[in-house]
């Protein structure tokens, strides 16, 4: 009897594949996936480490905050440029994903979509494309959406309402600052820079910190970055106090004041600058209908500096100051998952309509 009631399962399973949503960032990989009535989302840091078993003398792995907090000076983040960019780091992000996707159990049965970087990397990209397909999961589908498209998903409605609108969207991501004008899922004038990230942001906040301190305290990028995750913000920034260890013994209290803040007003000024003289011009020349049409509507901000307090404000402002024109920017609520539940909304339409 329990063998029948197996295979009955094992028959609904294959019947109805698990609708799958992906972003495997240079910072965090989020997986997206229905469990039961409830849809899950699933977080970690994009970085594997890897030890020798005392016992069995074998080469073991661990990844996440686990591998950052454990072993931090041999961690590897695989995909800081966004993508792997050789076979080496393609062979470790693999390594990762599949321990990431396996611990969250993550069915082969599935239906995957996974979001993509805006960059003109093919080698990169067909790396990033054989790490998904080669994991195990997604045997009925798997599909790419731009990252920004996916990532607007959550922001413009239920559904898939984004797909059917036309619109521009900012990703703002470690790696990347990218923009796009989307009509009907089609990109037009896609725009991407490495010189406006989230990445030197961490690294001009380090800089701060030691200028602030008047050379008393140096900090990693890691550091850096958790110190605009925990303290960033545009709105209602409040100075805050850290520890460090001197050399010799004793200890260092100090209060930063001004260096995380300073960098973030940076980032704006300099992400504005980049939006309103090079990708807007850049559209306007090709589809000056389009650009017309985008700027009355919402602007989506996506990625993981749009989840600083008051970024958005500031950038709106900002922004339309520069233009000269009264713009609206848009987010979706947790900007740094928004991209895998976007894609996992797709994925369900692929599921629903039996696509596959």
């Amino acid at each position: 009897m329990l063998d029948e009631e197996m295979e009955t399962e094992e028959e609904l399973d294959e019947e109805n594949p698990v609708p799958v949503g992906v972003k495997l960032g240079s910072t965090r990989t989020v997986v997206v996936q229905p469990k039961g009535n409830v849809v899950r989302t699933h977080e970690a840091l994009t970085c594997l480490a890897t030890y020798q078993d005392v016992l069995s003398e074998k080469r073991r792995a661990v990844y996440g905050e686990e591998a950052a907090n454990e072993y931090p000076e041999r961690v590897q983040f695989m995909l800081r440029s966004g993508l792997p960019e050789d076979d080496k780091r393609a062979e470790t992000a693999a390594t990762f994903f599949n321990k990431f996707t396996s611990a969250n159990g993550v069915p082969e049965n599935s239906v995957v979509v996974y979001a993509i970087p805006t960059i003109d990397n093919e080698g990169g990209l067909t790396n990033l494309a054989a790490v998904i397909e080669e994991s195990g999961i997604g045997s009925q589908l798997i599909r790419s959406y731009p990252e920004s498209l996916c990532g607007s998903i959550p922001a413009l409605g239920s559904g898939l309402d984004a797909i059917n609108r036309i619109f521009i969207a900012i990703n703002m991501g470690s790696t990347n600052l990218e923009a796009c004008a989307y009509r009907r899922g089609e990109q037009l004038s896609r725009f991407s820079t490495g010189s406006v990230t989230g990445n030197e942001v961490d690294r001009w906040i380090a800089n701060n910190v030691e200028e602030e301190t008047q050379g008393r305290v140096n900090i990693d990028q890691t550091t850096a970055r958790e110190y605009k995750e925990e303290h960033g913000d545009l709105e209602n920034f409040k100075p805050f106090t850290d520890i460090i260890q001197q050399p010799g013994g004793g200890t260092h209290e100090f209060t930063i004041e001004r260096s995380v803040v300073d960098a973030l007003d940076r980032y704006v000024n300099e992400a504005v600058d980049e939006i309103a003289n090079e990708f807007l011009p850049q559209l306007a020349n090709r589809y000056i209908k389009i650009y017309k049409q985008t700027l009355e509507e919402p602007i989506v901000l996506t990625g993981g500096m749009a989840c600083i307090p008051g970024l958005l404000e500031e950038f709106e402002t900002r922004l339309s100051t520069e233009l000269q024109h009264e713009v609206t920017v848009t987010a979706p609520e947790e900007p740094v998952t928004a991209a895998a539940r976007g894609a996992q909304r797709i994925a369900e339409q692929f599921v629903e309509e039996e696509t596959f």
